[in-house]
């Protein structure tokens, strides 16, 4: 679970800009004491996927904006 932890940290600095307080706030939100990896994999995906569809729809509106 620490290597897990310290390439989470890792990650974070080197490829996204998320505030710490944001941060945390969402690892809190996925963890699972029950996972063999620390994470709730499902709920995981669900809000990854809702993410998506919400930039999907900004997205088709600025191009209509533009079209």
């Amino acid at each position: 679970m620490v290597a897990y932890a310290g390439h989470l940290i890792y990650y974070r600095r080197i490829f996204m800009d998320v505030p710490a307080d944001e941060y945390e706030r969402i690892e809190r939100e996925i963890a699972s004491d029950e996972s063999p990896v620390g994470i709730d994999a499902k709920k995981t995906h669900i809000i990854i996927l809702h993410k998506l569809m919400e930039i999907e729809k900004r997205l088709a509106a600025l191009e209509e904006k533009v079209t």
